[in-house]
């Protein structure tokens, strides 16, 4: 056991003087050191349940014989750091956990760890960590929020935002922005569509590091607690048989990984995530993939923002078991990969029903034939850009017009507010990339107010930036390279005409090569925006939002 070095010989008495200082009997130290990697706090409505789910685990942990023991990890909520400074610290915690994840579990000698996660950059940065440190994990999260009510429908954090949209342009009146304000989030756990938090943690059960409901278990259901309990239970079998995150997360369970996000319609953020995890595990995930893994891939699911459905009707109708099951009807995963269950991706999905075809679409009846997700290419984009393809009305599939061009998000929303984006145009904002912003920051506000202002089935969005998975639209993101490092993107000048192909997977500027290389021969670096503390020194480490923002080395 790797905890032997904190916990056996008389070399290790003054360890074992600290643990007892802990409160822990011999007994204790004679068990397996479990970590419980915990990411409550008071601040995110995504874990301030996590306390719950924590206890859930040491329970499990303790009733199969381990040593339970909880340490920390930290998680930002981007719906409260969208839209200002905030935004720029949300992708770059994805680090940080991994970082300080490692740090304290090879300090202190675990043999396992439990990760408790449930938000954006905290699910990859732990799913991160478990592959760095390579030790048998197992995943369970907080859960996802219960779908509002507004009017006597569903709703969730999405129209929120669209709504503020809606009220700048007169559309709704204050009181009724007010009922949204107060209903759309009614319980604790991670918003009720599929956005980030969601798609990560249902892609966690796809990956094979969490159980069966790890995704879609609301928050509130005592059926989390129940899972929790199992996961504490099932890290002593994976301990016992030396099952590691890199036994399970290898190359085909990533590409199982990028099957489902296509089935799912999962967010664009994914696309950052999955290659940064497989990143950990040694395998180069090239994105260039994902298109071919769509093209043989029907979009099964419309979650919010999407559609009308959320996260509890998804788990009512069988959960990501049930999807995974429908969409192998086409021999599209592979399914002899083991698995934290214990046993394959096979033996799992074996015999579970999707109990509502409307929720989880057949293959025979799918929302389209193709995935949620498409990578775009072209002058505009040489290394790539990301759409959520689901969430496009299909007018804006095929779009051609004028660039606005803004170089901050800021600067865009006056725009947008001030009813200076007509129909037809092609709002750019740039110098917002991993390098640039510095941080990706979400641009939520800007799409949100497209769509509330009645402009989302005639005008386009892009960005070097990044979308919330609450986004909808013709919102195009990750557009690489990035301005700050002299991208196409930056060459852009107010009126260029800008041409859209999501069925083609293309994106290009109308502009000859000649004038492009003219344009970039004048183009000169701007001065960082911050120049101290963590960004400054992320800025300066940070990859292309095509490499999936890793951190050099």
């Amino acid at each position: 056991m790797i905890s032997d070095a904190v916990r056996k010989g008389t070399q290790c008495a003054p360890q074992r003087s600290l643990l007892h200082a802990l409160g822990m009997t011999d007994e204790e130290l004679g068990k397996p050191l479990i970590g419980i990697v915990s990411s409550y706090n008071e601040i995110v409505p995504g874990h301030m349940n996590i306390d719950k789910i924590v206890n859930a685990v040491k329970t499990g942990v303790a009733m199969a014989g381990g040593n339970p023991v909880v340490f920390p990890a930290i998680a930002v909520c981007d719906g409260i750091a969208m839209g200002h400074q905030g935004m720029k610290y949300s992708l770059v915690t994805r680090d940080l956990i991994a970082d300080s994840t490692e740090c304290m579990a090879l300090a202190h000698a675990f043999d396992a760890l439990v990760m408790v996660p449930n938000c954006d950059k905290n699910v990859p940065g732990l799913l991160m960590a478990a592959a760095r440190l390579n030790i048998p994990c197992i995943f369970v999260s907080g859960g996802p929020m219960l779908a509002g009510r507004v009017g006597g429908q569903k709703t969730s954090l999405s129209s929120m935002f669209e709504a503020v949209g809606s009220y700048n342009s007169g559309k709704i009146t204050f009181d009724e922005l007010m009922e949204y304000e107060n209903k759309v989030c009614p319980t604790c756990g991670s918003c009720s569509g599929m956005y980030t938090a969601n798609s990560m943690n249902c892609l966690t059960e796809v990956l094979g590091m969490g159980l069966r409901g790890n995704g879609t278990i609301p928050a509130v259901y005592s059926e989390r607690i129940q899972l929790a309990k199992r996961a504490g239970m099932k890290i002593m079998e994976l301990l016992e048989k030396d099952i590691k995150p890199r036994d399970i997360m290898t190359e085909d369970a990533f590409r199982n990984a990028l099957t489902m996000d296509m089935a799912l319609g999962c967010s664009t953020n994914s696309m950052l995530h999955l290659p940064a995890i497989a990143h950990e595990c040694g395998i180069d995930l090239n994105l260039d993939i994902a298109n071919e893994i769509s093209a043989h891939t029907p979009n099964l699911c419309h979650l919010a923002p999407a559609g009308r459905t959320y996260m509890e009707d998804l788990n009512e109708a069988g959960g990501i078991y049930a999807v995974m099951n429908e969409i192998n009807k086409l021999g599209l995963l592979k399914t002899d990969l083991i698995t934290c269950t214990g046993k394959t991706v096979a033996e799992n999905i074996e015999g579970v029903v999707n109990r509502n075809p409307e929720i989880i679409r057949t293959v025979d009846n799918p929302y389209s034939p193709t995935g949620g997700i498409a990578v775009l290419r072209g002058n505009l984009a040489p290394d790539s850009c990301v759409v959520k393809r689901s969430a496009v009305a299909p007018e804006m599939l095929r779009h051609s017009g004028p660039a606005r061009v803004y170089d901050c998000e800021e600067d865009a929303m006056a725009a947008i507010n001030g009813g200076l984006i007509n129909e037809g145009d092609v709002v750019v904002i740039r110098y917002e990339g991993p390098k640039g912003g510095p941080g990706m920051r979400e641009m939520l506000n800007p799409t949100s107010a497209i769509m509330g202002s009645g402009l989302g089935s005639s005008v386009a969005l892009i960005t070097d930036g990044r979308f919330s998975g609450a986004t909808r639209g013709a919102s195009i993101g990750h557009v690489s390279p990035e301005a700050a490092v002299g991208g196409p993107i930056a060459l852009i000048e107010e009126g260029d005409i800008i041409e859209i192909d999501i069925p083609a997977n293309t994106i290009n500027v109308k502009l000859s090569d000649e004038e492009l290389a003219a344009r970039k021969a004048k183009w000169q670096p701007r001065e960082p925006k911050i120049t101290t503390g963590y960004l400054a020194r992320y800025q300066k480490l940070v990859s292309s939002g095509a490499q999936g923002a890793v951190l050099s080395k």
